[in-house]
Parts: C-alpha cells; structure tokens; sequence
C-alpha cells in the first residue's frame, strides 16, 4: 500500500482541485466523486471560452461560467479541509498500518493560498452571477410593452 502525503495531496488540490485531482491521488481511478467533477468544470471552462470569444451577452455563457467559479470553490474548500486535517487522523484514514510521518508547513501554507483562491472566486461568482440575473430581469422588463397607469 502507497503512502498518500498530506502536503501531495493539499498542493494537487490548490493546483488542480476543480477537476478532482485530489480525489483521484487519494482514492484512485475508481473513485465516481472525482470524475462527477469532470463535466461541470468542463462546462464552465466552455462557457469562459463561449463568453471570450462571442463576447459578455451571449446567455449560455451567463449560465456556465458560474459553474467553473464553483467548482473552483469546491476543490478549494475540499483542500482547505484535507490540508487542516490532524495528522494522526490523516495517517489512520489514507496510511494504515504505516509510519506516522510530520506533516510541517507545506499543508498550511497550501491552505493559506486555497483560502485566498477560494475567497477570491467565490465572491467574484456571487458578484458575476448576481450581476447578470439582475440584468437579465432589466432587459425583460424593458422588453415588455409598456402599459399606462390606471388613474382613478
């Protein structure tokens, strides 16, 4: 049985977290968790290339680029909690039965900059998403016919 490092699997997370490269250093190929986060990433990475190329007003875009800012959010927040995690526990789950092994900095620092990331995407995909719902309900509204007010 292979040693699974803490500090391996806390940087592939930082590095590559949104397509489940750590699920994959952890539990392997069979792991179906780490391939459900395949498709979505894929389709927000579609919808980043939709908007670049076909510009800000393309709707589909609006819908998928979303999903990119939160599988991002997603592998952060699965790197925070694995890079925070005790080493004894962390040896008892992924290392049984092998030699204990000091973890240091690489973890924390690696949870540090996935906080940042994490942060950082999350709130620019409220803000994103937030902004284009409210002006997706400004164009409906505009497109409307326009009725008078009844007086009286």
């Amino acid at each position: 049985m292979r040693y699974r490092s803490k500090t391996m699997a806390t940087w592939l997370g930082v590095a590559a977290g949104a397509l489940g490269a750590q699920r994959f250093y952890l539990h392997g190929a069979r792991d179906v968790l780490a391939w459900l986060h395949l498709p979505p990433t894929a389709l927000g990475l579609w919808g980043a290339w939709r908007m670049h190329t076909l510009g800000q007003d393309d709707r589909l875009s609006w819908l998928l680029v979303p999903l990119l800012g939160t599988m991002l959010s997603v592998g952060m927040l699965a790197t925070i909690v694995s890079a925070l995690t005790p080493d004894a526990r962390w040896d008892a789950r992924y290392n049984p039965g092998q030699q204990p092994r000091q973890t240091r900095w690489g973890p924390v620092l690696g949870a540090v900059l996935a906080l940042l990331i994490g942060g950082i995407v999350l709130m620019g995909t409220i803000a994103f998403a937030g902004q284009r719902f409210f002006e997706w309900q400004m164009e409906a509204a505009l497109a409307a016919p326009h009725r008078p007010l009844r007086t009286g």
